[in-house]
């Protein structure tokens, strides 16, 4: 029996893939600790892995910051993040000296988690909630004008925080030096190595284990009418004007919809709504997918991965450089369209594109088969188990 420690960010995108894996170490015997949020409690505890919260090291931040935050600044982010290491550094190595973990499983971007492992040298496995990213792979990344002014402008206040590490024993040189992984450290990656752009450039340190998943539901999409399901995911997703234009795209078609827009706005914002038109602050993402004919989605890594995974062919509206590259890859294999005018005519144009042209369920039938031929949770625990691997030099 092995001891592993799990750590994730508080978000949906990123705790998700790795509940699976849990839940498999859990039932092959190992103790697993969760260090999470209480937000995602009861998920964890079904997992049968023993939750810690970690709400009381999250670091108070300014309304002016959560809204950056939530517009996902890449540097309110890292230095949230930074912040939350320094905080939760006595308590962790309580935690180490206590539990004696045998491997760490750390999202990419859970700074405490990594740093945690290289601070007491333990075998570390990073969890990667998008595709994984090098030098190739990023050329399929569009940053806007926002972000590499959110980047540039943030780079002075980031090494001053960073600087605020070193008395704790943690030395980094550079924020990207904890964010990407390079190719001698164990990653675990939810999606294919046919999804994943230039697949062959990344060494055997890469397990490409598909989308982690628990439903075991299948495609189903025998109806009466097309159903379009839509939605912008768990962060950017207070768009009450991108909705109010989907239901007008849509309200004269003989189609039913589920919006899933969220919890940070109120239903009131989309006025009332038509029969055949249906909006929840929460759905059970997979079983509608299972179920639609066209999914109009920000193009988060989960959400596209759910998608194929249930043969639902996609309208892609991405609104970071990491959603434009998994809109840039699902667009170039045929499983999307995307929407290049967000007006009330493109939206209706770009639905009726998908649902005209067979090719587009095709593509994503193409891709279900090969997502649900991948190991899985299984092969996850596998690699995890496994950790620190040893790979010849040059191996793929």
């Amino acid at each position: 029996m092995k001891h592993i420690m799990f750590f994730c960010i508080p978000a949906h995108g990123h705790t998700n893939p790795m509940l699976p894996a849990a839940k498999e170490l859990v039932e092959r015997g190992h103790a697993v600790r969760f260090y999470s949020f209480n937000e995602f409690e009861e998920k964890i505890k079904k997992t049968g892995a023993e939750f810690i919260s970690c709400d009381q090291y999250l670091p108070k931040v300014t309304e002016k910051e959560l809204k950056r935050i939530k517009k996902v600044s890449t540097t309110e982010m890292t230095i949230a993040d930074i912040r939350t290491t320094i905080n939760m550094d006595p308590f962790l190595q309580k935690e180490v000296e206590e539990f004696k973990p045998d491997v760490i499983y750390t999202d990419s971007v859970a700074f405490w988690g990594k740093l945690t492992a290289w601070k007491y040298q333990i075998p570390m496995v990073c969890s990667t909630s998008t595709f994984a990213f090098n030098k190739m792979s990023s050329q399929y990344m569009k940053m806007s004008i926002r972000e590499m002014a959110d980047m540039i402008f943030g780079l002075p206040r980031i090494s001053r925080e960073l600087k605020k590490m070193e008395p704790y024993g943690y030395h980094v040189d550079n924020a990207l030096s904890l964010v990407q992984n390079d190719n001698d450290t164990d990653t675990i990656v939810y999606t294919s190595k046919k999804f994943q752009p230039y697949a062959e450039t990344f060494s055997g340190h890469y397990a490409f284990v598909g989308p982690s998943v628990f439903s075991e539901a299948k495609p189903d999409k025998a109806k009466d009418k097309p159903l379009i399901y839509i939605s912008m995911g768990t962060v950017i997703n207070d768009r009450p004007d991108f909705y109010t234009k989907c239901i007008k795209a849509l309200k004269d078609k003989n189609v039913e919809v589920v919006i899933s827009y969220g919890k940070y706005m109120d239903k009131k914002e989309l006025g009332t709504l038509p029969d055949h038109i249906n909006a929840y602050p929460y759905v059970d993402q997979l079983d509608i997918l299972s179920k639609a004919s066209v999914f109009i989605t920000h193009c988060g890594m989960n959400s596209v991965s759910e998608s194929l995974y249930m043969a639902t062919p996609m309208v892609l509206y991405p609104q970071t450089s990491e959603q434009y590259a998994v809109a840039r890859r699902t667009e170039e294999v045929g499983a999307g369209a995307l929407l290049k005018d967000d007006s009330v005519e493109g939206i209706q144009k770009t639905v009726d594109l998908i649902l005209e042209n067979q090719a587009y369920a095709d593509a994503a039938i193409e891709y279900s088969q090969d997502f649900r031929s991948c190991s899985g949770a299984a092969g996850a625990a596998e690699f995890i188990e496994a950790a620190p691997h040893i790979v010849e030099k040059g191996m793929r």
